[in-house]
């Protein structure tokens, strides 16, 4: 993921990411970062990076609850987490919904009221324009962006467990230094 950050270090991907995940870290409690996709594809894969983000980076509201269109009743306790929990959210949580379709009306109808109540909607979507009316903050990937889909999940799961670092005073005379020369033209 690092190499993927520098290819597209002169693009506004990286920044984007990091604004998102940054984001995500607004959720005050553990738990309460609720993580949503569609029924055809629920994002395993990005709640297992931030369930690992937040251990590794030792911020516990990043501990994500995987939210699930029709649980299995016999699945562990963390996996038979179901939409109902949306109904549930509050002030002071985060719905996170992750789609690269368009997303269901049922979702919609669940991420307004979620967002009436005061959580936090947050999205990383393909392109839907009722999806990204609702959330607060929303990245859009689309079919001809850069990286793939995939890909941003994973620089915002990065973004979303970095330890901010405040720039030096060399860092900030090398951003300066880039501003004022222009662009780099490769040779």
């Amino acid at each position: 993921m690092a190499f993927l950050r520098e290819v597209l270090e002169s693009t506004t991907w990286v920044e984007r990411t990091r604004e998102l995940g940054l984001a995500l870290r607004t959720t005050r409690s553990p738990g309460g970062l609720l993580v949503v996709g569609t029924p055809a594809e629920e994002p395993w894969h990005l709640t297992a990076h931030l369930g690992d983000e937040a251990r590794l980076s030792g911020l516990p509201q990043l501990a994500p609850t995987l939210v699930r269109w029709a649980p299995a009743p016999d699945a562990p306790a963390h996996l038979r987490v179901g939409l109902e929990r949306i109904e549930r959210a509050e002030r002071g949580e985060t719905l996170f919904v992750v789609t690269q379709e368009q997303a269901p009306e049922t979702l919609l109808e669940r991420v307004s009221d979620a967002r009436r109540v005061g959580a936090t909607i947050l999205a990383l979507d393909g392109g839907d324009p009722e999806l990204e009316g609702l959330a607060h903050d929303a990245l859009t990937v689309p079919e001809r962006a850069p990286l793939s889909f995939d890909g941003a999940q994973h620089l915002v799961s990065m973004a979303a467990g970095e330890i901010p670092r405040r720039p030096g005073f060399r860092d900030r005379l090398a951003r300066l230094l880039d501003r004022l020369s222009g662009p780099r033209v490769p040779d």
